[in-house]
């Protein structure tokens, strides 16, 4: 009888907790207008950076097909810009 009892508190507890933490969930999650208000705020909405990301892209992309048409370890570079040279000591 004692373990049966322990286990019906024990459920009710995990039970309550569960409880808890879905009206806390409910209550701290942001309603649809805040969302989009959210979404227009990130920077990847700015198209000055999205235009830089794109860049940014291009050039680990070209940089990336190099690195794979050449024997050369292209880490070792000191301008990533400049395609050839390697390491100078």
């Amino acid at each position: 009888m004692e373990g049966l009892r322990k286990a019906l508190l024990v459920g009710a507890l995990l039970g309550a907790g569960a409880g808890v933490g879905s009206a806390l969930f409910v209550l701290v999650t942001p309603g649809e207008q805040q969302k989009q208000a959210m979404l227009k705020e990130m920077p990847e909405q700015d198209p000055r950076r999205r235009d830089e990301a794109a860049r940014t892209k291009e050039l680990v992309l070209a940089t990336l097909q190099e690195a794979a048409a050449t024997q050369e370890n292209v880490a070792w570079r000191k301008n990533w810009m400049v395609g050839g040279g390697g390491r100078s000591a």
